[in-house]
C-alpha cells in the first residue's frame, strides 16, 4: 500500500520535496539574462526541459508574488540564454545558485567569462560546452500563493556547441559529461549508461 500525500494538506514545501525527489534526474538550465539596467544575471534552474525541436522552457517559483531577477530580466528584454552544465563547471554553477542581492553579477561571483550572444543581448557562459540563444515566446503563470510559479518558454535562435562533443555528427554522451539534479543537495552524472533499441513495428 502506497502512502498518499495531498499537496493541499501537506503544504507547498513538502509537496515540492516530494516532486524534486521523485522526478529525477532533471536537466539543469543555466539561464543567462541581462536587465534593462545592464546588470547581468546567471542562475541554474532544474525545472527545465525541451518542448520541441527548438523550444525550451524553465520555471521559476514566486511564492511571495515577486519576480526573481531572471524572470524580471526576461520580461524586460524578451531574451535569455541556456548554458549547459557539465562536470567541469558544476562548482561554478553551484556558486551562481546563491540568493544574492539584486545587482550582484553571478558571472563575477562564480569566476566565469560572459559573452553577449550574437542575436540576443543576454550573456552566455563561455566555459559551458554549449550555449543556446533564446527568444521569449510565452510565459504561463501557474498556481497561486505559496505554490505559484511562472513557466518561461523560449525559441532557440542559435546553438553554440563545442566541436569536441561530436562523434559521427551526433552529441556523444561520453564526451558531454552532463550533470543532472536530484533531490536535496544531490546531483548525478551521465557516466553510467545503457542502451535499449526501440521496438520495430510491422506495418505490412
Amino acid at each position: 500500500m502506497k502512502t498518499i500525500f495531498d499537496p493541499a494538506v501537506v503544504g507547498s514545501k513538502d509537496a515540492y520535496r516530494l516532486l524534486i525527489g521523485l522526478v529525477v534526474p532533471r536537466p539543469i538550465g543555466w539561464i543567462g539574462t541581462v536587465g534593462s539596467d545592464g546588470v547581468r544575471n546567471l542562475a541554474p534552474f532544474s525545472f527545465f526541459n525541451v518542448f520541441g525541436p527548438v523550444h525550451v522552457g524553465f520555471s521559476t517559483v514566486r511564492p511571495d508574488g515577486a519576480h526573481k531577477d531572471t524572470l524580471k530580466n526576461v520580461l524586460e528584454t524578451g531574451v535569455f540564454t541556456v548554458n549547459t552544465v557539465t562536470e567541469d563547471v558544476a562548482e561554478a554553477m553551484n556558486l551562481s545558485s546563491g540568493s544574492y542581492p539584486a545587482g550582484v553579477d553571478e558571472f563575477e561571483v562564480a569566476g566565469l567569462t560572459a559573452r553577449t550572444g550574437d542575436l540576443v543581448s543576454a550573456p552566455m557562459v563561455v566555459e559551458s560546452q554549449a550555449n543556446l540563444e533564446c527568444r521569449l515566446i510565452q510565459t504561463v503563470d501557474l498556481g497561486s500563493g505559496a505554490m505559484a510559479s511562472t513557466l518561461v518558454i523560449g525559441e532557440t535562435l542559435r546553438f553554440h556547441v563545442d566541436p569536441e562533443l561530436f562523434v559521427d555528427g551526433r552529441i556523444d554522451p561520453g564526451r558531454y559529461r552532463a550533470v543532472g539534479r536530484l533531490g536535496g543537495r544531490a546531483y548525478s552524472t551521465t557516466r553510467d549508461r545503457f542502451e535499449m533499441p526501440r521496438p520495430q513495428q510491422d506495418h505490412s
